[in-house]
């Protein structure tokens, strides 16, 4: 059996520990995506723990711990435990003149469908300074996450209905 921490994938989670999918369940409705035979084979074989969190809108130190203690392993504490995708405001490299694509794909996500794809590819395109403009309803941070290791930065901001996400090409 493997260790539940914050790098744990959740598709490797629940390979180990089918029964905390009913657990993740209870935590927060975002993660009723799970259901989603599509999504469970892609994304959820790619999301850390810490993206889920990031995902479901709680604290990543909350959403491991009440795994760990599911299954009989000891709280976890300390660094590593918190990522944060969200800022309060936007950041100071933003400028709105220097969008080049903005893509809202919150009807794709909310019917079941994974954007991952077309998302890299339109990244992908980006040049230095330009900017990409993703809209979700929730925080995309296994997409995002990808991006950061690709070298483009990323920033997020949660309002009622969406999450905007600005990325930008260094």
């Amino acid at each position: 059996m493997i260790e539940i921490t914050p790098k744990t994938k959740v598709g490797e989670l629940l390979d180990n520990f089918p029964q905390l999918e009913e657990v993740l369940l209870q935590v927060s409705p975002a993660f009723a995506s799970l259901k989603n035979p599509i999504l469970r084979r892609t994304v959820a074989k790619v999301a850390a723990l810490q993206q889920a969190a990031a995902i479901g809108g709680i604290k990543v130190e909350d959403l491991v711990n009440r795994l760990r203690k599911e299954v009989g392993q000891e709280p976890l504490f300390g660094d590593g435990m918190h990522t944060d995708y969200l800022l309060s405001e936007p950041p100071a490299w933003l400028d709105q003149s220097k969008i080049v694509i903005r893509f809202d794909a919150r009807d794709i996500i909310e019917s079941g469908g994974s954007p991952m794809s077309q998302i890299l590819e339109q990244t992908g395109d980006l040049k230095p300074g330009e900017i990409y403009e993703l809209i979700t309803p929730f925080v995309p941070a296994p997409i995002i996450d990808i991006l950061k290791q690709k070298g483009f930065i990323a920033a997020s901001i949660k309002s009622e209905t969406r999450v905007v996400n600005w990325i930008i090409k260094k």
